[in-house]
């Protein structure tokens, strides 16, 4: 496979991580006869510096050019005075309206060996943990018209609308129902319908997809026993598919009960086009340049570009196996580090995944 990747290394431990990935990539590519073809975008702090847009035109146009995207980290306290329509976190929020991306798949898997950096207690902990919430990106309350602030009887007031179409709730359930049949066949559609009238319309609309599927196990859960059942049992869990508001509370939410940040990938998908693939943590500028960054989830994020864009999984199952490898051999890098363990650099972390790829 002839593979076109747009890597947008970004702010701060950025280009770090993402040199790690490619390194990674390239010797998966190499294993299985792929070709990989790079091209280098600017986004973000970065991408100000040099251009004074967080977006420049010529970063979307090699975007759309590409097969997928692979981007570092975004922003940092070097542009926390600019304005605010041109700060960095504008360029990722425009490269994904650009490219149409619906939906962030964010696993959050607690790995055996980090099991006593996890917030739960160890009876819950050896259940297991590994989610996939699925989230809406488009649409909903952070979108919806009309918005704004006024003055009522002499006091101020603010308001949003939450506005779900059925076609958009119809795009982002599908996606569900094809994640659960990848992995356990369950799926759980969170919504607030007791109360809302835009969940009750998610909840009828996400029962009518559910007839595509009958070999996915649906069931229906409201956002708050929710959010309380990831923290009490987190293993009854398989795919969570929801709104934006609610799926940006508990993807957080489920990422933060790993106790690992530095662990978690994440995508960003369309119906069509390139999807954008990062981890979850931030830019870290206190460590930039210093060779410190983790840059597992990164790695993880290219397996999860060869597995969701590229339809590859026995290639992106060898890199989850290195990954998986390296942690049970000690090696840590310091924002995991435990007591007993090897502390590696990045770099040094990026070659042993490489060398135990197999």
């Amino acid at each position: 496979m002839r593979i076109r990747l747009c890597l947008i290394p970004g702010d701060g431990i950025g280009p770090e991580i993402v040199n790690q990935a490619v390194k990674v990539l390239d010797n998966v590519a190499a294993r299985f006869g792929h070709e990989v073809e790079y091209s280098k975008a600017l986004l973000g702090g970065v991408a100000i510096d040099e251009t004074g847009v967080p977006l420049p035109d010529e970063t979307v146009e090699k975007c759309k050019a590409s097969d997928a995207v692979l981007l570092g980290a975004v922003g940092g306290p070097k542009w926390d005075n600019i304005e605010k329509a041109i700060r960095p976190e504008r360029g990722l929020l425009g490269i994904r309206k650009a490219l149409g991306l619906f939906a962030n798949l964010r696993p959050a898997t607690l790995f055996p060996e980090l099991a006593g950096a996890s917030f739960l207690r160890p009876e819950i902990t050896a259940k297991g943990l590994d989610v996939m919430v699925i989230r809406e990106l488009t649409g909903g309350i952070y979108f919806g018209e009309p918005k704004g602030e006024d003055t009522v009887d002499g006091e101020r007031r603010a308001f949003n609308t939450m506005v779900y179409r059925e076609s958009e709730i119809r795009r982002i359930a599908r996606l569900g129902f094809e994640t659960a049949r990848r992995r356990s066949n369950r799926l759980t559609s969170v919504d607030k319908a007791n109360v809302l009238d835009v969940s009750q319309l998610w909840r009828e609309v996400v029962l009518e997809v559910a007839k595509e599927y009958p070999d996915v196990e649906l069931d229906h859960m409201y956002v708050d026993n929710a959010a309380m059942q990831l923290v009490r049992d987190p293993s009854q869990f398989d795919v969570i598919v929801t709104g934006n508001l609610f799926g940006d509370i508990l993807s957080d939410e489920a990422a933060a009960i790993t106790g690992s940040l530095g662990m978690l990938p994440s995508a960003s998908v369309g119906e069509s086009g390139p999807g954008l693939f990062e981890p979850i943590h931030g830019s870290a500028p206190d460590i930039a340049g210093q060779d410190k960054a983790n840059p597992l989830a990164t790695i993880l994020s290219v397996a999860m570009m060869l597995r969701h864009a590229f339809d590859l999984p026995e290639e992106a199952t060898v890199i989850e196996n290195a990954v998986q490898a390296v942690l049970k051999e000690g090696l840590r890098t310091g924002d995991i580090m435990e007591q007993g363990k090897q502390l590696l650099g990045c770099t040094a972390m990026g070659d042993a995944v490489v060398e135990r790829m197999k």
